[in-house]
């Protein structure tokens, strides 16, 4: 990355050992238990759309340091990334134009013809991302924190959105339990600045609870 962060917010030493104990000890019971769903995502994909089951992409994490993150794979095989960054140019500039979802709600997400059916209904069900508990568990991401940005997207942040990468990026976060896909891209930084500002353990297990209605109710997506 050539751009430079703004000064990390510092947090408690105690706060981070218990974070990293709560990623690895969480993090490595719910991959055991998450393992039959994946399995059975993983046979879906395939009979699908064939390999690669899983989808390999850099991202950005704690302080610009870029990492490989693990899904399973809900688009072709083959897909033009160029669609993608003109959604993330029009979201992060404000030109994005938001559609309505199958439940009526008003959302921000790009409506990509690259998804496959069974990568549709992963993506409802966030599915596609339980794969990134491996990275949890290795360290490159948390279970809470704001969600990992591609380093194109990061190219075109200014300073404050920038403060984003002040902490290691999580799962789920303050964004993902307040609106999901129904906020801006302005909306989602002040939810994830305003995580950097409160971070706690015991907001970190509050995230971690509301995030399980969030997904039930597929709010956002």
């Amino acid at each position: 990355m050539t751009a430079t962060a703004e000064p990390q917010i510092t947090a408690r030493p105690t706060y981070l050992v218990a974070k990293r104990l709560l990623d690895i000890g969480l993090g490595t019971v719910l991959l055991i238990l998450t393992l039959p769903v994946m399995v059975v995502a993983a046979l879906a994909v395939l009979v699908d759309s064939g390999r690669p089951i899983i989808f390999r992409q850099r991202r950005v994490g704690l302080g610009g340091r870029e990492f490989t993150m693990f899904k399973f794979r809900t688009m072709l095989p083959e897909n033009d990334e160029s669609i993608h960054r003109r959604y993330m140019q029009d979201l992060l500039t404000g030109r994005a134009r938001p559609r309505r979802n199958g439940r009526g709600e008003v959302v921000y997400l790009l409506d990509d013809p690259r998804v496959t059916k069974v990568g549709r209904v992963l993506r409802t069900l966030s599915i596609d991302e339980l794969p990134n508990l491996v990275n949890v568990i290795r360290g490159d991401m948390s279970l809470v924190g704001p969600r990992p940005p591609i380093p194109y997207e990061v190219a075109m942040y200014d300073q404050r959105s920038w403060r984003r990468l002040s902490v290691k990026p999580g799962m789920t976060g303050l964004a993902q339990v307040k609106g999901r896909g129904s906020l801006t891209f302005d909306e989602i930084v002040d939810l994830d600045l305003e995580y950097v500002r409160r971070r706690s353990l015991w907001l970190d297990v509050k995230i971690l609870l509301a995030t399980i209605p969030a997904v039930i109710g597929r709010r956002g997506v």
